[in-house]
């Protein structure tokens, strides 16, 4: 069984137990998890599917920090995987075993090269595909917001979606064959559905 379909399997048997009188809420803890994301891209004819883990602190109870790094193994024409970190807060109240909350987080998405040779065609300024088939790292940010479910004292599941903002290069020609003179900013709808433990 591939690492996804463990996933999944996972939240959908602690979705099937959930046990709302043991959430816990109390500021100062920590959470680790694993999840399965996935990617639109508005610049690419791609759904990215990647896996990766988060780590989250709350300071108080309404606010958590957290940082994670996702990687999209499967091979592109212009690029042999992408790895994505993220950085930043949650903000939400806890209801019983339920969490409501917004996310905003800022990082990277780094694009590896192409896995062979990428053909180009020799035009001023390149398709964007071009530019970034010898591997780029790219600014990201992810602004959406989510629910995370208490299913026992220590372990939850939780699902997000948001919009993933990547700074790509300029001056390049994009999926709409417009000239971009300078970066800009391609919208990715992005998922993610998970399962992790408090401590």
């Amino acid at each position: 069984m591939n690492s996804p379909t463990t996933i999944l399997s996972l939240v959908g048997l602690l979705v099937a137990w959930p046990d709302p009188t043991v959430a816990q809420s109390r500021p100062g803890r920590f959470e680790a998890g694993v999840q399965v994301s996935s990617a639109i891209s508005s610049e690419f004819d791609d759904t990215d599917v990647g896996i990766g883990g988060r780590l989250s602190w709350f300071p108080v109870a309404v606010i958590g920090m957290e940082s994670e790094i996702n990687v999209f193994p499967a091979e592109l024409s212009f690029s042999r995987s992408r790895v994505e970190g993220l950085f930043g807060v949650t903000l939400g109240p806890r209801f019983g075993a339920v969490r409501p909350f917004a996310k905003l987080r800022a990082g990277f998405l780094s694009v590896r090269e192409a896995p062979g040779p990428f053909a180009c065609i020799l035009i001023y300024p390149p398709p964007l595909t071009c530019e970034i088939a010898s591997g780029r790292t790219l600014a990201a940010f992810d602004i959406g917001g989510g629910v995370e479910v208490s299913a026992t004292r220590r372990t939850f599941v939780r699902a997000e979606a948001g919009d993933r903002l990547v700074r790509y290069p300029g001056p390049v020609i994009d999926r709409n064959r417009t000239m971009r003179d300078g970066s800009f900013l391609g919208h990715d709808i992005r998922f993610a559905i998970g399962a992790g433990v408090r401590f």
